[in-house]
């Protein structure tokens, strides 16, 4: 039976972001932040925002009396504001959550977390794309067979595929960027989002706690509003099928059968209890199988989407429940991404000779093109096709085909065809994509991990 227990060196902080104690301390923040906003507005006394800004921290609390609260009222909120006011004592204490409820403080918490997320999110995509640039720009030249349908097309070479990557990439960091500002939003509209409790002060209220925590303010504080979370599930749902792309290529590209690239294998790494010459692509398999997984949250975020009246706990539970496991299953990938490409293995021999298991007829295009400059496009296909046909069904070099048509041999030489022959004559603007992305991505990676 074969192991495949994942293998990452370093495990991203992401996988312990929504642990009980960070949550707790989120929430705290919250309510921090909003005590300072309020103060700053004189709805509440400056000298009750400092004591409740100052006594905010999870490990005051006697944490013990929280557990109490939490099995004798099952509200995940109520019991910590009471510890909280039991040691911010009288002149703090009563002006805790003023005009709050509960999804404002455990929303905009989690919406803290999920920042925290993002920002390691893209510090990852940074590194990772520093690292596909310097491949690109390595492999710009080697060349390989284009596969389609699972088939050889035409010549490519190893940094294309590579620039593609890095492209696509990119519009997911642009994605993610851009949603900044709709998703990372502070909450404040009371118990249905009307604002009945502070009024149009909460308006401004609302927009001082997230500028007091470094987020942005809902257009609308309304608790049925869930689309920006389901924006950023579903950004991160695309950045995994992209990652998914990535790993099962090089999956595929390891097989034995085509042998031109290689994952990371540790010295010592065991891929099976039977067979000891297994050398399996764990990383790319965990990436792809954690990237399936967050792709299924989509349709959960979109039915989370469909609140009913003004507020309802079954929805909260499933976009919390989406959200929590998508982060973490992302900071997996972007860990494991960096670490497949960081030392890649990359095989340009395998590569070059792939590109003559057709005998040639990866560039009958090529063929194709130059006779038909001289006798017409589709009647220079249908005697390239006739002379393919005849090397796949009498096992020849397509070359030898190609000599024996006459309409051929009246055109090119011996010489001619075996220059077109050439697959690393005919590789296109490869060699140009892989150097122009690797530029945008050294590029790309400075502004990621400089901010």
């Amino acid at each position: 039976m074969e192991e495949m227990a994942p293998y990452i060196k370093n495990k991203t902080a992401v996988s312990e972001m929504f642990s009980e104690s960070n949550l707790f301390q989120s929430y705290l923040d919250v309510e921090a932040a909003l005590a300072r906003a309020q103060a700053s507005q004189g709805i509440i006394p400056t000298k009750a925002a400092e004591i409740i800004s100052q006594k905010a921290k999870l490990d005051l609390l006697n944490i013990q009396n929280v557990y109490d609260g939490l099995d004798k009222t099952g509200h995940p909120l109520v019991p910590l504001i009471w510890e909280l006011d039991r040691i911010c004592g009288e002149e703090a204490g009563g002006y805790i959550h003023w005009g709050a409820t509960t999804q404002n403080i455990t929303q905009t918490g989690k919406l803290l977390l999920i920042k925290k997320c993002h920002n390691s999110y893209l510090e990852d995509l940074g590194s990772l794309l520093h690292i596909l640039g310097k491949l690109a720009e390595t492999t710009k030249d080697y060349a390989m067979p284009g596969r389609t349908h699972g088939q050889h097309a035409v010549p490519a070479t190893f940094g294309y595929k590579v620039a593609v990557w890095i492209d696509e990439l990119m519009r997911h960091v642009d994605r993610l960027q851009a949603s900044e500002e709709r998703v990372f939003v502070a909450m404040l509209g009371g118990g249905a989002g009307t604002m009945a409790s502070v009024g149009l002060e909460g308006l401004e209220t609302q927009r001082l706690i997230g500028e007091e925590l470094g987020l942005g303010s809902m257009t609308m504080p309304s608790r049925v509003i869930g689309d920006h979370l389901t924006e950023y599930i579903t950004i991160l749902a695309m950045l995994a099928a992209t990652s998914t792309k990535m790993a099962r290529e090089i999956y595929t590209m390891m097989k034995q059968e085509f042998g031109e690239v290689e994952e990371p294998v540790p010295v010592g790494a065991v891929g099976s209890s039977t067979m000891p010459q297994k050398r399996n692509p764990r990383l790319c398999q965990d990436v792809v199988a954690w990237a399936s997984e967050i792709r299924t949250f989509v349709p959960m975020s979109l039915e989370a989407m469909q609140t009913e009246h003004e507020a309802d706990k079954t929805t909260s539970m499933m976009i919390n429940s989406a959200i929590d496991r998508t982060c973490v299953l992302m900071g997996q990938i972007t860990k494991g991404l960096v670490e497949i490409f960081s030392d890649l293995k990359v095989f340009p021999d395998r590569m070059r000779q792939n590109l003559d298991l057709s005998g040639g007829l990866i560039l009958s295009e090529r063929i194709m093109l130059e006779l038909g400059r001289k006798m017409g496009r589709q009647k220079a296909h249908d005697v390239v096709y006739e002379a393919a046909q005849r090397s796949v069904n009498e096992r020849r070099p397509f070359s030898q085909t190609l000599q024996e048509e006459p309409e051929v041999a009246s055109q090119l030489t011996k010489e001619e065809i075996l220059r077109l022959l050439d697959p690393e004559e005919y590789t296109g603007l490869c060699s140009y994509f892989a150097e122009e992305f690797a530029l945008k991505a050294e590029q790309k990676s400075k502004e990621l991990i400089d901010n």
